[in-house]
Parts: C-alpha cells; sequence; structure tokens
C-alpha cells in the first residue's frame, strides 16, 4: 500500500479550539484540574462542541471539494490538538456529527504542536493558543491565531470569502521595517524604487499560492460544468494606495497568482468598515489593533510576524511554553 501524499494539496492545521468553541470544558480544566476535565470529557463525548469561529471557513474550504474525484481531494484538514486521543474523542464525534471530512488527527497530551506542520506540509496552523502560534512563527512556519467572536453563518449562501493583508502575511515585513524606520516619503521611495521588483515572501504566501491553484481548478471545472458557480473569492485588504499599490500587483504577478478577485488599497482608511461589507469568512493581519477591532464580527486572525510585532526573548518564550503545556489543552 502506497503513502498518502500530502505534497500536492492544500493542508490546513486546525487546533480544535479554532473549530469548536472550547470555553465550557477550558473553564473545567483550569478551575477543577485535568482529572476533572477527562472525567468531563468523557461524560460528555456524545454531546458536540458548539461551533468556533474557524468553523464556517473551514466548512466551506472542505466543501469545495466537491469539484475534484472523490478519492483526489485537493483540500486537506488536519487536526492537532493538545488533548490525549482519550479525550480527544469528543472532538473526533463532533467533527462527525457536523459531517465535516477530517479524517485526520494528531493528539499531543499538552505538548506543542508546531514540530509537525512541515511535516505534513501545512499550509496555515490556525489555534486560538497564543503560545503555540507565536512559537510557530518563529520557528519560520505559517500560523494564525483567531481571535475570540461572535460568529454566523449563512447556510444557503456556498461562496468562501478570504481577506489577507498585504505587508507581513502575504509579503514579509521589508517595506513596514523601512515606513517604521524612516516614515511615510521613506517608504514611498523605496517602494517606487521597487515597484517591479517582486516582494520577498511572507508567512501565508504558501496559502495564498495554494488558494490561487484551488480557484484554477474551479474554473476548469466551471468550463466542464457550466451550471457550476465558483465559490472562492479572495481580497487583498491593505493600508497602501498610489503609487505603493504598484508592487502588490507586480509580485502577485511574478508569483503566477492571477486570480485575487479584489484588491483594497486603502490608504488609512479604517479596515473594518470595509471588511463590514466585504463579509469575509476569515480575514488575516500583522497588526492586531487591526484584528481586535473586526474579531467580533469577522472571524479574524493575527499572524504575529515580523516588526509589527514585539517578539518574547527567547527565555521568556521557553517559560511561558513550558507552563502552556500544563495548562491549556485544544
Amino acid at each position: 500500500m502506497s503513502g498518502y501524499n500530502l505534497d500536492q494539496k492544500l493542508v490546513i492545521g486546525l487546533a480544535s479550539s479554532a473549530l469548536f468553541n472550547l470555553e465550557k470544558s477550558d473553564k473545567v480544566f483550569r478551575k477543577k484540574g485535568e482529572l476533572a476535565y477527562r472525567k468531563y470529557q468523557s461524560k460528555n463525548e456524545t454531546i458536540p462542541l458548539e461551533m468556533g469561529v474557524a468553523f464556517p471557513f473551514i466548512q466551506r474550504l472542505l466543501s469545495i471539494n466537491d469539484i475534484f474525484p472523490a478519492d483526489k481531494p485537493f483540500v486537506e484538514v488536519i487536526l492537532l490538538s493538545r488533548n490525549d486521543p482519550n479525550t480527544g474523542l469528543r472532538v473526533m464525534n463532533s467533527i462527525e456529527y457536523y459531517g465535516l471530512d477530517i479524517k485526520r488527527a494528531i493528539f499531543l497530551q499538552g505538548r506543542t504542536p508546531y514540530k509537525y506542520i512541515d511535516a505534513l506540509n501545512i499550509s496555515l496552523f490556525l489555534s486560538a493558543n497564543e503560545i503555540d502560534v507565536n512559537q510557530a512563527i518563529t520557528a519560520g512556519y505559517p500560523a494564525g491565531l483567531i481571535l475570540k467572536g461572535q460568529i454566523f453563518d449563512i447556510d444557503h449562501d456556498e461562496e468562501l470569502r478570504i481577506a489577507f493583508d498585504f505587508d507581513g502575511v502575504i509579503a514579509d515585513d521589508s517595506s513596514e521595517q523601512v515606513y517604521k524606520k524612516g516614515g511615510l516619503n521613506a517608504f514611498i521611495e523605496n517602494e517606487n524604487k521597487l515597484a517591479s521588483q517582486p516582494a520577498n515572501i511572507g508567512p501565508l504566501y504558501k496559502l495564498l499560492k495554494e488558494l490561487s491553484t484551488l480557484q484554477n481548478a474551479e474554473l476548469k471545472y466551471q468550463l466542464e460544468n457550466p451550471t457550476y458557480n465558483s465559490r472562492l473569492r479572495i481580497s487583498i485588504v491593505t493600508a497602501r494606495n498610489a503609487p505603493a499599490h504598484k508592487r502588490v500587483i507586480n509580485s502577485l504577478r511574478s508569483w503566477g497568482i492571477d486570480t485575487v478577485n479584489e484588491a483594497f488599497f486603502l490608504g488609512g482608511i479604517e479596515k473594518r468598515k470595509v471588511l463590514e461589507i466585504l463579509k469575509p469568512h476569515i480575514f488575516f493581519d500583522d497588526q492586531v489593533t487591526h484584528v481586535e477591532k473586526t474579531a467580533n464580527s469577522i472571524a479574524s486572525v493575527h499572524i504575529p510576524f515580523g516588526i509589527a510585532n514585539k517578539k518574547l526573548d527567547s527565555d521568556e518564550q521557553s517559560n511561558e511554553v513550558e507552563n502552556n503545556q500544563t495548562t491549556e489543552l485544544n
């Protein structure tokens, strides 16, 4: 039997804290300890967990596998959980209850999951655990912290809308560093000089690239099935404006990404106002102040990358990770 190859797939790694609302079970763990938590999960393992912030995004993304042969799905979602296999049974039962096509899971009993990201070809690791996400980003892996919010979905709407910031998310933070050090004039001068030069890739470049591949597969499927409406729409929502917009467009072209549906070059206009009209099912930004403003109504993910985010020193981070392994399960 040949191995299952993830190399040509779009793989999302997902903590159960992103997919489901774990506030009740986490409260049991924090107040009463691990033994009580185990008993609670075992007692309630047939009761489905409530949908979490990333649930609509994951459900809709998996649904696009309908255009591929049943034995060759393009989208793969793998659960990476701090639970042990026994307490994780409730999560798997909940996945089955909601009909999500998630067949693969890793249960780590409190250990950090970032070491498995590369081995599983993961293009995005989503979690509500800040330490896990920071550790993944520090190690050079694509990860995002999903913020708490009250997210509602419309079942009859099959479209999946994904919005990305550009600098510090799709591209690295080189341009942001110029802005921080030299101000707006230095930034504009730098971007004019480098307008035709592609930006350096950032943590979610690979995710965008593979989403573009998925969009192209939809377009091909639509040619053969004219009644099919493409579901995936991708937007760039950035604080850049003219003339710095040229480098964004030229970067996308040079990367072979030609399927982005919308681009918003806002030049300081508050992103929340645009996003509440766009209504993406998930929004990625490296500026925590932006996602804090959108989190209550839009599934918002902070990418703690680059100059916009203060890094913990290695000793402080190691201590927090060690403590976190015994105080959070997700």
